[in-house]
């Protein structure tokens, strides 16, 4: 704020100079180096007189450089001492976008400090969420007898990790640590499982969950790869499916045919740091 004058003292501890007593007075003027000094109130002030320490607006009042006790002093009177203590330095709010993370203590934020609907776990957000859709009643597609087969995957329904994308089946990801979890069907596929397929090093990455589907029977199955996993660089992925039997069509899967679209390998990757 702004004052007319000298401005108050803020933040430093000062000594007043030694002011003389004189006889049936009661104001005085405060300084410091011979320079008037404006305390910001009474109680920003120590004041000692006659060696006992005065309370602030009762044994005395502060206007600007001024000092008035309630009743004059007389001869014999000695002011030991006037400490001003400083004013109270009002931060006020901080600007937008002023606060960094590294200004707050690890563990200082707890959730009870979180607004209603904020999450605190880490799968509430930076997620990826990829699929395969077709139109109603398209199956799956073909797969092939012990092989690895391509998972078609054609549509983003979630994208909220910065560098990741989808093009062509093949899933890019930036550098980071990761959790997966997705799924896949197969269809008279004999044993089957899937896997995230690193491309880069053209090794899986993550196994799925070993399944069975007979190869006589319309018995699908579905094959789970959940795990985490850590990248360096950006690096990109394909979901493959080992099955052990040939089956045209539906061999990837079996259309609901309910005039909906149909899913079939399904993939959320959340960004966990």
């Amino acid at each position: 704020m702004s004052y007319i004058g000298k401005t108050p003292t803020i933040g430093n501890f000062q000594v007043c100079d030694a002011i003389s007593v004189v006889n049936n007075q009661a104001a005085y003027t405060m300084q410091v180096g011979s320079v008037n000094v404006s305390p910001e109130s009474a109680n920003h002030m120590l004041v000692s007189l006659n060696g006992v320490i005065q309370k602030p607006t009762d044994a005395f009042t502060v206007s600007g450089s001024t000092i008035t006790f309630a009743s004059n002093l007389v001869t014999g009177d000695v002011i030991n001492f006037i400490q001003i203590l400083g004013n109270v330095l009002d931060l006020g709010v901080p600007s937008d976008a002023t606060v960094s993370t590294a200004k707050i203590v690890d563990g200082a934020v707890t959730s009870a400090k979180l607004a209603s609907g904020v999450g605190v776990g880490k799968f509430e957000s930076q997620l990826f969420h990829v699929r395969d859709e077709k139109s109603s009643n398209t199956a799956g597609g073909s797969c092939s007898s012990t092989s690895d087969n391509q998972r078609d995957l054609n549509t983003i329904l979630t994208n909220e990790i910065t560098g990741a994308s989808l093009s062509s089946n093949v899933i890019t990801l930036p550098a980071g640590t990761f959790f997966i979890s997705a799924s896949s069907p197969t269809n008279r596929g004999g044993t089957n499982r899937a896997h995230l397929l690193n491309t880069v090093a053209g090794s899986p990455i993550l196994l799925g969950t070993s399944e069975n589907t007979q190869t006589g029977d319309t018995t699908p199955t579905r094959s789970f790869i959940n795990g985490r996993f850590t990248i360096g660089s950006s690096t990109t992925f394909r979901i493959r499916h080992y099955t052990t039997a040939a089956k045209s069509d539906n061999g990837l899967g079996i259309q609901a045919n309910d005039s909906r679209t149909e899913v079939y390998t399904d993939v959320l990757i959340w960004k966990v740091s």
